[in-house]
């Protein structure tokens, strides 16, 4: 049997009080300022000298996204703390820096996500036709996987495969069906069309980044972050106050919100509701992935609570990392599907292009049904963690 950890949100277990509130923020701030060190000396932030950057190389840039990653982790766990324990700390204050650290998160992240979004899409364009649709370069980027967010995977699985293609695996001479030539057809195009795309937004997130890192409202941002890295400001109460009863409302949230979830339609491996929506001429997010997307950042709400209650010795709950995992593919699947369908209506393209890509658009969606059920199998499982 796997050891069990001490619950701090237990009653009957020790209190939490204000101080690992603090040591926590000041420790995320360090973390921040340390990134951004970093960041600024790989000529991350377009400001630093040409011959700093020459002499970084390939180096530098990966220690550059490396430095954009940690700032986007510790700019998430500082918002969400301030968030989660609101009532302990100095409420014009964290009122007014919540929302920069969303922005700063935000704008950061962008760049990955349309790097590792084209990766997806490429790649199952490529074993949905078995055409030479190869995955574009991810750059400065460094590839799909984001261990600042728990593991997010551009890959498929087998299961949506399956369902999508109906093959195992693309044989060593694929079969010249007629179906699988209309796609190989149409498949090139439509990769071409998704790197046009997908790549000039990539651009446009990159200089987005640059400009914001720049810019006097980041230099704001920085700012309290160094103060919040010495000084953290709490109210009187904080330094006795219990901190279990606020990170266990963090986790009724959560739990609430995966009860309102339609958990029953999960366990179906085909949604034919979801693809009558995702086919739709509707260019809306899709309806039913919302309150997934929700789910999915109050289960961050919780991990990051856990951290502060833990410290440096919080267990890893294998039930959450699955969890987590789960809704990351959802995300990523959901967000593809929704890139093949913006694709697919662009004006005049090829009948075998615009097949291709409700092709795409339906194999992501599967894979959202199937990030569904793994949520749902990995969520009723029994909470173990692990040392």
């Amino acid at each position: 049997m796997a050891q069990q950890h001490l619950d701090p949100t237990d009653p009957m277990a020790e209190a939490v009080c204000g101080d690992a509130l603090a040591g926590y923020l000041r420790a995320q701030a360090t973390e921040f300022l340390r990134a951004l060190r970093l960041h600024r000396e790989t000529g991350g932030d377009g400001g630093a000298p040409a011959r700093t950057k020459a002499r970084a190389g390939d180096n530098g840039s990966q220690e550059s996204v490396d430095a954009a990653r940690a700032l986007r982790r510790s700019a998430r766990r500082i918002s969400a703390s301030l968030h989660t324990f609101r009532p302990l700390l100095d409420t014009d204050w964290s009122e007014a820096i919540r929302p920069e650290l969303a922005w700063l998160s935000g704008t950061l992240a962008m760049e990955h996500a349309y790097a590792a979004r084209l990766e997806r899409l490429l790649l199952a364009l490529h074993r949905l036709s078995g055409a030479a649709v190869l995955p574009a370069q991810t750059g400065v980027l460094g590839g799909p996987g984001d261990p600042s967010d728990g593991n997010r995977p551009a890959g498929v699985t087998a299961g949506a495969q399956k369902a999508a293609s109906g093959d195992t695996g693309p044989p060593a001479h694929p079969v010249a069906t007629p179906e699988r030539g209309n796609l190989t057809v149409g498949a090139a195009k439509a990769g071409a069309l998704l790197e046009r795309q997908l790549t000039l937004a990539r651009t446009r997130a990159h200089s987005s980044a640059l400009q914001a890192i720049g810019s006097s409202r980041f230099h704001a941002v920085a700012d309290n972050i160094a103060v919040l890295a010495s000084e953290v400001p709490l109210t009187p109460v904080a330094a006795t106050a219990d901190l279990r009863p606020l990170a266990g409302a963090a986790e009724e949230r959560l739990t609430d919100a995966v009860a309102a979830l339609p958990l029953v339609t999960a366990g179906h491996p085909y949604n034919a509701e979801a693809l009558i929506h995702g086919l739709s001429p509707d260019p809306a997010p899709h309806p039913q992935d919302a309150p997934w997307h929700q789910v999915r950042l109050l289960l961050r709400l919780h991990r990051y609570a856990r951290e502060v209650l833990h410290g440096d010795s919080a267990p890893v709950d294998v039930r959450l990392l699955a969890a987590g995992q789960a809704l990351n593919r959802h995300r990523d699947a959901s967000e593809a599907a929704a890139a093949a369908a913006q694709a697919a209506r662009t004006p005049r393209i090829a009948p075998a292009t615009a097949y291709a890509l409700g092709v795409l658009h339906a194999d992501q969606r599967h894979e959202v049904e199937a990030a569904r059920f793994a949520f749902q199998q990995s969520w009723q499982m029994q909470t173990v963690g692990t040392p």
